[in-house]
């Protein structure tokens, strides 16, 4: 077994062929990470959430990681870092047609809205809470592999 540097076409390529990964953003005394599904485009992942913390805190503090990885057989593994910028799709006529391609992208997904439909504590079922499609434009992206 070794371990190797994955190059920055076959980290995009393992983004492309994944939807599951994990969100990392600036707290305000420590980092935060959670699970995410996502829809990886050139240059950017499409993630869809509700409101909550991390995006409190991706609006305060726009830098954003996002790790996936993967584990094969005789312990083989993949993991790739994205790391960029948190840019929210906002409701606004302006940003209606990504929002929809974010949706679009998203939507061939099963269960794509999981877990970010999901919102603790929520007022009342009549008042659903507003969604939120947000992109990470990718600025660096690294990974490494055993195997």
């Amino acid at each position: 077994m070794q371990l190797r540097e994955m190059g920055e076409q076959d980290c995009l390529a393992f983004l492309a062929g994944h939807t599951r990964g994990h969100l990392a953003c600036l707290g305000e005394k420590y980092p935060y990470i959670v699970p995410i599904q996502y829809a990886y485009e050139t240059g950017r992942l499409f993630i869809f959430s509700m409101p909550g913390l991390k995006i409190d805190l991706l609006r305060a503090h726009s830098p954003a990681c996002v790790q996936v990885e993967e584990f094969g057989e005789n312990r083989t593994w993949k993991s790739v870092l994205v790391q960029g910028t948190y840019d929210e799709l906002t409701d606004t006529p302006a940003r209606h047609d990504e929002r929809i391609h974010a949706w679009s992208l998203l939507q061939k997904q099963p269960f794509w809205w999981e877990p970010g439909s999901f919102a603790l504590n929520a007022e009342s079922e009549d008042s659903p809470a507003p969604s939120i499609f947000f992109g990470i434009s990718i600025e660096m992206v690294s990974g490494r592999q055993v195997v």
